[in-house]
């Protein structure tokens, strides 16, 4: 697969959990939904840098431990009133594998 890295297993990461991937560009923070799906975005809150793998997830968006700010787990985006945003990573699931685009 051309410019995917493989992750590891989807049970690898809990439902409404995290895991953190180390990257030459920074750590990105894996996510699983309650519904299975898989979303990758920088692990940095844009509000003060929070990690946003320790936040809560709750849906298909996470709440930054430091200061409750939430984000889209979708788009990157900080849910008003609050403004800013993350960087997302494209990532897909096949056969039980996560990829993460490099």
């Amino acid at each position: 697969m051309q410019n995917w890295t493989r992750i590891g297993q989807l049970a690898d990461i809990p439902r409404q959990g995290s895991r953190v991937v180390a990257t030459a560009a920074g750590d990105i923070a894996l996510f699983r939904s309650q519904d299975d799906r898989v979303f990758a975005v920088r692990d940095r809150c844009p509000h003060r840098g929070g990690p946003l793998s320790q936040g809560i997830v709750h849906g298909h968006r996470v709440t930054c431990p430091l200061h409750n700010w939430v984000i889209d787990l979708t788009s990157g985006e900080a849910v008003a009133p609050d403004t800013g945003q993350t960087f997302c990573h494209a990532v897909k699931v096949e056969d039980g594998c996560v990829w993460l685009r490099a």
